[in-house]
């Protein structure tokens, strides 16, 4: 190898004294102030603050600032006017009292159930008048209704005596295998 290839090698790995020593290469350390300090920081927080930002951010090959302000959620609440408690019901009250006097009712009753999946008929046409109406007189054997289910015609037959007082389900409704059809008081 040549001389002076091999200064040009040693020169590229480290640099060479005069005496002909090799030292490392000079490392050139840039330490990196921040950009803001903390008045500036005190400062740009108050300026979001007055101007009514709620979230402000700030970012530089130095350093980053993110500022979030979330106001309070506010509550508000609705003022009822003045009744007394005793004259006061709530819908729901009502609607408990009317679901309690029908249960009340109900339990009284013998229910014709569904005895099958489909779609009940109170009538055998359209054009017909319907198998029972409310206040009729049933027996056991007395067709009440048609559950159609997959295009066969089933007729419901009462199986007790007695008067028919609700009706709870409506012409070409759809059924389920036992809901309640009809309420009967023997």
């Amino acid at each position: 190898m040549s001389e002076s290839s091999a200064k040009a090698k040693q020169e590229t790995r480290g640099q060479t004294r005069a005496s002909g020593k090799k030292t490392a290469p000079k490392k050139t350390s840039r330490v990196s102030e921040p950009s803001l300090n903390m008045d500036e920081l005190y400062e740009l927080a108050s300026l979001v603050d007055e101007h009514g930002f709620t979230d402000f951010e700030f970012e530089n090959a130095n350093i980053r600032v993110h500022l979030s302000k979330n106001p309070a959620p506010q509550i508000v609440q609705a003022v009822q006017p003045y009744a007394p408690i005793s004259t006061v019901q709530s819908k729901s009250e009502v609607e408990t009292e009317t679901a309690s006097a029908e249960t009340a009712v109900d339990e009284d009753l013998y229910k014709i159930p569904s005895e099958i999946v489909g779609t009940f008929y109170s009538a055998s046409a359209p054009d017909k008048e319907p198998y029972v109406k409310l206040g009729s007189i049933v027996t056991p054997e007395t067709t009440v209704c048609i559950i159609e289910a997959m295009k066969l015609m089933n007729e419901i037959q009462a199986k007790v005596s007695g008067e028919v007082v609700k009706i709870y389900v409506e012409n070409s409704q759809p059924v389920e295998y036992g809901q309640p059809l009809f309420g009967i008081r023997k």
